[in-house]
C-alpha cells in the first residue's frame, strides 16, 4: 500500500524513538511518523540539499512506515541517520 503526501502527514504511528531536537533554542519532540515527515518536510532553517540522499531515504521510508505500521524500524534507522548527519542529535 503507498500512502499519499497528506495521509503521511497525518500520520499517528509512533516511531520506535523518540527524537529530541534542540533548533534555534526550542526542543522539537518528533514522535510520530506524521510530526517526522513534516519536520523534514517544512521550510526551515536546515538544509536537507547537503544531506539529499539521506533526506530522500527518510521521506521514502516514512511513505512506507505510513502505510504499513511494521516499517517503521526502517523509518526510525533513516531518520537517525538524517538527524545525526545533520548534527541534530
Amino acid at each position: 500500500m503507498t500512502a499519499i503526501a497528506g495521509d503521511v502527514s497525518d500520520c499517528d504511528t509512533p516511531l520506535r524513538a523518540v527524537f529530541q531536537i534542540n533548533l534555534n533554542g526550542k526542543t522539537v519532540s518528533v514522535v510520530t511518523v506524521g510530526q517526522a515527515y513534516r519536520f523534514i518536510t517544512s521550510p526551515s532553517s536546515i538544509e536537507w540539499i547537503e544531506f539529499r540522499a539521506l533526506h530522500q531515504d527518510a521521506i521514502q521510508a516514512l511513505h512506507r512506515a505510513a502505510g504499513n505500521a511494521m516499517l517503521t524500524v526502517q523509518a526510525t534507522d533513516a531518520l537517525r541517520a538524517l538527524f545525526i548527519r545533520a548534527r541534530l542529535l
